[in-house]
């Protein structure tokens, strides 16, 4: 099942980088990429109904794990999308009160479910079997955000696909706000130097990005990630898109997770071990 769902998923990745090349609009992007999330989930669908999970632990796994990384994706371009074409005509303070309206319901959205919200961002495991297995639904428990097909469905996959999507939505608004109030961090605004070019991946910038934020590298930690990527952003004239997940896929990894932090480091030894022959430790860093 894993070595499936994984070629189905990197086949819908590749799409989408392929749209973000073809020279539509922003509209047309978004709506082309929820065609491709939709192609791809029906056809991880249609393989799931004819497999049977192994045991509890990997059926726990495709519902909290795999599913999600499909549909969060499919409702965060749904999200952006119906955002876009109902972006006031108004100057910026009504697209300020616009964006602070979709904010603001995206918080009541977050407090109407901080019970499992909190559970997931904690990293929980004692309520899997519950959430993440079919047969768990608890009409007491949850009235929305269920799917009907209870063979594809358990009482949490959906809200946990829509949890992950409102929190890449709420940095895509975020990093709109922050546009908006400090003009200097548009893309388009002149440099005083030229600006260097980014030529590592976009998924290379989100681990440096996240790494920086989290280690409280820049103001001392006092820096939200969203802030952090408009200044690259501005800097690189690039556009990092969607950063928490590409720190998802980053979690994902197989055989190693921070791939870009250990070329740095092996890169800077090399370097080291080049300029300053003598006196360095031996190469086991």
């Amino acid at each position: 099942m894993k070595t499936i769902a994984e070629r189905f998923h990197a086949a819908m990745e590749t799409q989408l980088a392929a749209v973000t090349l073809n020279g539509q609009s922003p509209t047309a992007q978004y709506r082309s990429s929820i065609l491709i999330c939709k192609k791809a989930m029906t056809k991880l669908k249609r393989y799931i109904s004819t497999y049977s999970f192994e045991n509890t632990a990997e059926e726990i796994h495709f519902f909290k794990e795999v599913k999600p990384l499909f549909y969060s994706k499919y409702i965060y371009f749904i999200n952006v999308y119906n955002y876009l074409i109902q972006l006031p005509a108004g100057g910026e303070e009504a697209l300020r009160s616009y964006i602070n309206f979709q904010l603001t319901d995206l918080q009541r959205f977050f407090d109407s479910n901080k019970a499992f919200y909190q559970y997931y961002r904690s990293g929980g495991t004692q309520m899997d079997a519950v959430y993440f297995t079919r047969g768990g639904f608890d009409v007491q428990m949850e009235l929305e955000d269920f799917e009907e097909d209870e063979q594809y469905s358990t009482s949490h996959d959906y809200k946990l696909s829509k949890i992950i999507a409102n929190e890449k939505f709420q940095d895509y608004l975020n990093i709109e706000l922050l546009k908006l109030g400090n003009p200097e961090l548009v893309i388009r605004k002149v440099f005083p130097f030229n600006h260097p070019q980014w030529t590592a991946s976009h998924t290379d910038a989100a681990e440096l990005l996240y790494s920086l934020q989290t280690a409280c590298a820049i103001n001392n930690g006092n820096i939200d990630i969203t802030e952090l990527v408009a200044i690259w952003e501005f800097i690189f004239q690039m556009e990092v898109k969607e950063p928490y997940h590409k720190l998802l896929d980053i979690t994902k990894r197989q055989k190693e997770m921070f791939v870009f932090l250990t070329r740095l480091r092996n890169s800077l030894w090399n370097f080291i071990k080049q300029k300053f022959s003598k006196g360095l430790p031996p190469d086991s860093i």
